[in-house]
């Protein structure tokens, strides 16, 4: 027997499964994740709490692009494999449902 929640779920999902794939919608599921990510390795490495880290990276100047290139990457994985994730597990959730029905109609 399915219930009104999972026949609201497949209904939903039937109707929205190709709008999620747009990149507006992967950018909302991913991006506060990674943010919050890169902020806190970015508060990490501008605190000074470890001196001698502190040292190396005042040495070379460099550093602040690498960071930037590094947190430009860790944002674009998280996001995208967020998104990757999420669809799948409702993809999957949308066939179990399916499948209970379509066993729950033939019996």
């Amino acid at each position: 027997m399915v219930t009104k929640e999972e026949e609201k779920f497949i209904a939903y999902w039937e109707e929205s499964r190709g709008k999620n794939k747009r990149w507006i919608s992967v950018l909302t599921v991913g991006l506060p994740l990674a943010l919050l990510m890169v902020v806190t390795i970015f508060a990490n490495f501008f605190s000074g709490w470890h001196k001698r880290a502190t040292m190396i990276s005042n040495s070379d100047s460099s550093q602040i692009l690498v960071l930037m290139i590094a947190a430009i990457l860790i944002v674009g994985f998280v996001v995208y494999f967020s998104a990757k994730h999420q669809w799948d597990m409702n993809e999957k959730r949308y066939m179990e449902f399916k499948q209970k029905r379509d066993k729950a109609k033939s019996s």
